[in-house]
């Protein structure tokens, strides 16, 4: 019988985690030939259970676009040539060491984008930070979720302790400011979560949305309460007061783990539904009713998301979705708002999170865990004297786009004196850099969600190996990485911190028999014959379990669906008492930022436009608009408007319409729909890929559209964290 020609080759199965959002769909991958078949959802993944959106399907396209880098580039004055990677190395060691030699750590900064996150590198990003010396350290964080972060280590001690709703057993979810229909779920990974939340629907549950528009989300929910952009703070406050005035306030457990129960009551007296009916736009009975139901609950969760973060008061706001938790007796309770315990034991990994030791030279607005909000990141680079910004090294991230004012961000990156980018295009940010360093296509690499974990809905673990096999002379992210922290780390005390802990492990066996270890040393591992790992081990620190059955990079090979490790349960407690703390109910830091709102109860202007962002379920920030599937059909880049504004302003349906702040000016098409609460404008972030130099031929071609960041004013920020008002800033609208 003759053997199998290529061409005859039968198709096989490839199982993963997509990668592309937080939701850590199983994905099942045919392929032959060396080619992609098809993407379909994997149904016997146990997290996901065969659910997929339509960015699943596009990991094609990001594995076959023909815009990926696949070799480094170096800006020269005829555009960009390919070198190699020892000459790239070579040039970024020479250039970063004499810039920190002249000028000191303080002019070199680092800026890791959204995509850092989905990826294992992760765990090589740290060793790197330090080899560098960059003292200045800014990321996606602080134009997302920085708000939660402080509000974790504020009130439960570590930034990574994430309550998640429990939404297999919630019977009452409060979702404010968040569109999981959209996002698949965010701050809370869930495969096929409104699979999920309607079935807290059918199991006689409510479910209930906050927000300025009636999202994706809403249209399934059982209520929807338009709210003022920027005013959920307001809103959730006077649900405070009337549950202390109506005596429904039960800790359950918590009685004993709280403080501060007496001064919260003082300091949020003020707000009152009546007091802030006329800030919010929601009439008081609905705001008592509402308080009343999420009291009287019995397993409820109140969730918050970006558009709860990304405001004025975004700091206030998340504090108070994590006290509202608290006072309901649904804290780290069954149905309620609980933590994960995930594979990797990144509360143990990670730092706890430290709070404004480190201010920004200009402006002087507070470091989270030695990271500076990205508001300051342009002004840090433009503004002369000691402690100025000279080099810039990102990874896998986009902020002229993502952040605030990105004309400004644009001449910033424009004027240093060196930048260099590990990405997989030539986008509007790594237009700029000097030279750009590509990693492998995600299919070219194995695969485990780390810094997700602690975000999952159901405890689960699933890793993947490479589906394809890396190009010749080719680097995963965590090589790069780890190339470039060798060579810039010095012989002294640092080059001695580098040999030690994740770093060695990586150096020395590679990423993934360093997730082995993380994998046996975790809450579900084992310790086994480890060879000569036992040295590098040894010198970790770390405490090994007795022998037996627990998880393993072994025992995740031989499942590559995923293993379900269980349903979320109750440890906070367990947590607080080890660390021999309590839950201060009003932290100083909210405290002091309440004269603050107090002022804008009185002085808010609810005549003004505001603008709100908006995202699609096809879409994801600025990094997934070359997929012509994803971005093909009538464009999605329009300014939401309610009927009654347009026509007080003289703008009809598909006319184009004009958006203008202090910092600049947008133009796009008018889209009118009752969905969005009048006075308020709603236009999605991602976009603006017009820009001169950027080498996305569909994105520019069939999605360039204008950036919504070009109109955020980065001087507008929430007081206690620093993160951009994304959502709320008052904008003038008029028709073109």
């Amino acid at each position: 019988m003759s053997q199998p020609t290529p061409a005859m080759e039968a198709s096989a199965h490839h199982f993963r985690i997509c990668h592309l959002c937080e939701a850590m769909c199983g994905v099942d991958i045919e392929h032959r030939n060396g080619g992609i078949v098809s993407i379909k959802g994997d149904k016997a993944d146990p997290f996901s259970k065969g659910h997929i959106c339509p960015k699943a399907v596009a990991l094609k396209d990001l594995h076959e676009d023909p815009d990926r880098l696949r070799r480094p580039v170096k800006r020269v004055a005829t555009g960009w040539v390919e070198i190699s990677w020892d000459e790239a190395f070579d040039e970024i060691e020479t250039n970063l060491r004499r810039l920190r030699s002249d000028h000191g750590g303080d002019a070199l900064a680092v800026y890791l984008g959204n995509p850092t996150v989905h990826t294992p590198a992760l765990l090589a990003v740290p060793s790197f930070v330090r080899a560098l010396g960059a003292k200045q350290r800014f990321s996606a964080t602080s134009v997302d979720q920085l708000p939660t972060m402080i509000a974790n280590q504020q009130l439960f001690g570590h930034q990574l302790l994430f309550p998640v709703p429990d939404l297999d057993r919630c019977e009452f979810l409060l979702i404010v400011g968040g569109n999981p229909a959209a996002s698949n779920g965010s701050l809370m990974s869930a495969g096929d979560v409104m699979g999920r939340i309607r079935g807290i629907r059918e199991r006689g549950g409510r479910v209930v949305v906050i927000d300025p528009r009636r999202t994706e989300t809403a249209d399934k929910a059982d209520d929807h309460l338009f709210v003022r952009p920027g005013t959920d703070f307001f809103l959730l406050a006077a649900m405070v007061t009337e549950m202390f005035a109506a005596k429904v306030v039960r800790l359950r457990d918590f009685d004993r783990l709280v403080e501060g129960l007496d001064a919260l009551r003082t300091a949020l007296a003020p707000y009152t539904p009546e007091s802030v009916a006329a800030i919010t736009g929601v009439e008081a009975a609905r705001i008592r009713a509402l308080a009343m139901d999420v009291a009287r609950a019995e397993r409820a969760a109140i969730y918050g998301r970006v558009g709860a973060c990304t405001q004025e008061f975004g700091g206030l706001t998340t504090w108070l979705l994590h006290v509202l938790n608290i006072l309901t007796g649904n804290l780290d309770r069954a149905g309620g708002m609980m933590f994960a315990t995930p594979p990797l034991d990144m509360v143990k990994l990670g730092s706890p999170g430290t709070y404004g030791r480190q201010k920004s030279r200009v402006r002087g607005l507070p470091a989270f865990g030695g990271e500076l909000p990205v508001a300051v990141l342009a002004e840090e680079i433009l503004t002369p004297g000691p402690g100025q910004i000279r080099a810039l090294v990102t990874h896998a991230g986009n902020p002229v786009l993502s952040t605030p004012n990105g004309a400004q961000m644009d001449r910033a990156l424009a004027a240093l004196d060196y930048m260099v980018s590990i990405d997989i295009y030539i986008n509007e940010t790594t237009r700029h850099a000097h030279i750009i360093l590509p990693p492998v296509s995600p299919l070219e690499r194995s695969h485990m969600e780390v810094g997700l974990s602690p975000l999952m809905v159901r405890n689960a673990a699933k890793w993947s190996p490479a589906l394809f096999e890396p190009p010749v002379d080719s680097r995963q992210d965590w090589q790069i990485l780890l190339a470039l922290t060798q060579r810039l780390s010095g012989d002294g005390g640092l080059g001695r911190y580098m040999r030690q802990g994740m770093q060695s492990v990586m150096e020395r066996l590679g990423l993934d028999s360093a997730l082995d270890v993380l994998l046996r040393t975790g809450p579900y591992g084992t310790h086994a014959a480890l060879g000569k790992k036992a040295s590098v081990l040894s010198r970790m620190g770390a405490v090994l379990r007795p022998d037996g059955e627990g998880l393993s990079l072994k025992k995740l090979r031989a499942h590559p669906h995923g293993i379900d490790l269980g349903p979320l349960l109750p440890q906070l407690q367990a947590r607080l008492e080890k660390m021999r703390r309590r839950i201060p109910l009003l932290p100083a830091v909210y405290e002091a930022d309440l004269p603050r709102a107090r002022q804008a109860l009185t002085n808010f202007d609810a005549t003004q436009m505001r603008v709100i962002g908006r995202r699609h379920v096809r879409s994801n920030n600025s990094w997934m608009h070359n997929s012509h599937r994803l971005v093909k059909g009538p464009s999605r880049c329009t300014a939401l408007l309610h009927p009654d504004d347009a026509a007080r302003l003289g703008i009809a349906d598909g006319a184009p319409v004009k958006l203008a702040s202090r910092v600049g000016a947008i133009e796009l098409p008018a889209e009118l729909s009752d969905a969005v609460m009048p006075g308020v404008v709603s236009v999605p972030h991602g976009f603006g890929h017009g820009r001169a130099g950027v080498k996305l031929r569909v994105a520019q071609a069939e999605a360039a559209g204008p950036s919504l960041n070009d109109i955020i004013d980065d001087q507008l920020v929430d007081a206690v964290s620093g993160t951009a008002v994304l959502n709320g800033m008052a904008v003038e609208v008029s028709a073109v």
